[in-house]
């Protein structure tokens, strides 16, 4: 329903309306202003019309929530197969650092069936709490069965922060719970922070197409939740040992009362992986084709390495989108990452700027990508790259 509404007797449908709204959510049909469906409700239309026919109504807000009633730091565990996603193990790394600051405890959520294996995974981790729930329709991820369990441990232990991984299954298992529990949800943070003063946690996530870096606080609503992008954020150390205290629950919930079913899992076939890869040699809009790309193959050939590309590559036809990297691709973390006729542009860096080592080569001396690179070479990419395969093909002994 709109937010916006229209007084009729008043309206004489002159448009001035449809020409104040930055949204487009305004039109004039039979002489009259109708209101859309992406109304915001943000009142830039009202001043416009000189004969008041338009009404904002004032929305009650609800009670504010009672924050200090909730404690604690946990992480969404996800797994498949037994085993572990490894953005999962990043963020334990940070919730350890963000329950320390706050002086609280840290907790894994683990939800599923036979999670003894996990379980045992968890303990080489500094983890206060691990709250399960191990049930057969928790066996594989769906929405609606993963939402109700996690809810009800939310509802009864009351953790302030929630972290889960930006992965296909973390999205959509943040976005429903948010939803469910009535709170604020930040999307692919690149950086979590504790704010000293009050507490709160500070997400920080790209914003308008990655130009600039946007700063969010949840003040009034827990728990505070975000999701972050694999391969940001550093992997904890393993402790020596874990003591930490498992809290079993159980669901209340059949089969019969899941919405959703399994009918068969096909495994995706991608042959790149970039989120493993220890080298990358990507190659950006300096390569000028998708047949020059064959010097991006040959390096990456020779270290063993994994062929990436920056987005105006990908745009441009030369090579798949598998192949991304940056705001709009993957996020990697490699050892060494080659960054071959790429400017460097925020939302590329946004996926890569974590990598161990960076080399630039680029004939543009004032590109960005050598403001963050460990080394930067300024030149012909047709020139040094072909040097570089030869030099490192008898270092190697290739």
């Amino acid at each position: 329903m709109a937010l916006l509404e229209v007084i009729k007797d008043k309206c004489k449908g002159c448009g001035l309306c449809v020409e104040a709204c930055p949204f487009e959510a305004i039109e004039i049909l039979d002489n009259l202003a109708v209101i859309k469906e992406s109304c915001t409700g943000c009142g830039a239309c009202l001043d416009s019309c000189e004969l008041e026919a338009l009404y904002l109504p004032k929305i009650e807000k609800k009670p504010a929530v009672d924050v200090s009633a909730y404690q604690g730091v946990w992480v969404f565990i996800e797994h498949q197969d037994s085993q572990i996603a490894h953005v999962s193990l990043e963020l334990l790394g940070k919730g350890r650092e963000s329950a320390d600051k706050l002086s609280t405890h840290l907790s894994a959520v683990l939800l599923g069936d036979d999670i003894s294996p996990i379980i045992q995974q968890l303990s080489k981790f500094d983890i206060d709490r691990i709250y399960c729930i191990e049930d057969p329709v928790l066996r594989d991820y769906r929405t609606d069965s993963y939402v109700v369990a996690a809810s009800s441990l939310v509802r009864k232990y009351r953790p302030e922060i929630i972290l889960a991984g930006a992965t296909t299954t973390g999205r959509d298992f943040a976005s429903a719970l948010a939803t469910e529990l009535e709170t604020g949800l930040t999307a692919d943070c690149t950086e979590l922070d504790i704010d000293p003063e009050q507490g709160l946690l500070v997400q920080t996530r790209p914003a308008f197409g990655g130009n600039i870096m946007a700063t969010i606080l949840c003040p009034h609503h827990r728990p505070q939740m975000a999701t972050v992008r694999p391969k940001v954020m550093e992997m904890p150390a393993i402790v020596d040992s874990n003591d930490a205290e498992i809290i079993q629950e159980s669901l209340s919930l059949t089969e019969d009362q899941i919405l959703t079913k399994i009918v068969d899992f096909i495994p995706s076939i991608d042959t790149v992986n970039l989120a493993d890869a220890q080298i990358i040699v990507s190659g950006g809009r300096g390569l000028g084709g998708t047949e020059n790309f064959g010097l991006i193959e040959e390096l990456a050939e020779v270290l063993g390495a994994a062929v990436g590309a920056s987005r105006a590559a990908v745009d441009a036809g030369w090579i798949p989108y598998p192949h991304q990297v940056g705001q709009t691709g993957r996020t990697v973390r490699p050892r060494i990452y080659f960054a071959c006729g790429i400017s460097g542009a925020i939302q590329h860096q946004a996926g890569m700027k974590t990598s161990e080592m960076i080399i630039a080569i680029n004939k543009d001396p004032d590109a960005p990508i050598f403001d963050i690179a460990t080394y930067g070479i300024v030149g012909d990419l047709f020139e040094i790259v072909p040097l570089l395969s030869q030099q490192f093909k008898k270092k190697l002994g290739k």
